[in-house]
């Protein structure tokens, strides 16, 4: 199905997740290996059997893939060369430019500071998203591209995004995500560290607190950080503020690993 898919001027969205999880056999999200050498392969044939040519994006990927057989792609990237349907996941990210923007976002479907956008609250943000960009979409088309944004980035099939998930919209340079993977730690260690600086129970912390409890993560992860470093963690935590507020759910989901 997969392969005929590929003869398609136009991919939906739901047809293209279909290309990709088919393509992505072990379902670490890439295509790469056997996996991209087999996609390539079967595009070519799928194009010449449909009559059409490769596009300018599938030609640079076959080109590249012909200089460096181990590179791979992964959903963002497969999006740029397949004529996926009014490229709905690039026009999405587009209208998330920045981290400050997603945080703004965030804050407006996530007001009850649970960690969460559960599937309703993911149709009226990209409703809302079209509506900014003014770009009309029935009902119909939104209900698609909403099960797609899901299949996508809801790595826990859980039905709904929580900010991790969320942040996989933004681009690379952009996600705050990404510049804590070495500070991660068990939400057990992570509350033992937080009650001391939330002693009224409050649940949230002011931002004069935070170079402390950075330091004090650093130390109980057992790693080393300079200024520079120290400086980078606390800009993007401070994206994270809600009016000075530095609630537990939200850095709980910045540094804290699945337990």
């Amino acid at each position: 199905m997969a392969s005929s898919l590929l003869q398609s001027v136009e991919i939906s969205a739901s047809q293209f997740l279909d290309i990709f999880h088919h393509y992505d056999n072990d379902g670490n999200g890439f295509i790469e290996g056997k996996e991209l050498q087999s996609f390539i392969q079967e595009l070519r044939e799928a194009r010449q059997q449909a009559g059409l040519d490769l596009t300018d994006e599938m030609k640079q990927l076959v080109s590249e893939y012909e200089k460096n057989s181990e590179q791979r792609i992964d959903l963002v990237q497969l999006v740029q060369v397949l004529p996926t349907e009014e490229n709905f996941l690039l026009f999405f990210r587009q209208q998330l430019s920045s981290c400050s923007h997603f945080i703004q976002v965030w804050r407006r479907y996530d007001a009850d500071h649970s960690g969460y956008i559960e599937a309703d609250e993911l149709k009226n943000f990209l409703k809302d998203l079209l509506l900014k960009a003014k770009r009309t979409c029935d009902n119909k088309k939104l209900d698609e591209y909403t099960a797609a944004t899901l299949k996508i980035f809801d790595s826990n099939s859980d039905g709904k995004l929580c900010l991790a998930e969320m942040s996989r919209l933004l681009p690379r340079e952009h996600n705050f995500q990404m510049k804590f993977e070495g500070l991660k730690m068990s939400k057990l260690q992570f509350n033992k560290i937080f009650d001391l600086y939330d002693q009224d129970g409050s649940g949230f912390m002011d931002q004069l607190k935070l170079d402390s409890l950075l330091n004090d993560l650093c130390e109980k992860n057992n790693k080393v950080v300079d200024s520079t470093d120290l400086h980078r963690y606390r800009s993007s935590i401070i994206e994270l503020s809600d009016g000075g507020k530095l609630y537990r759910t939200d850095l709980c989901l910045l540094l804290c690993h699945d337990d």
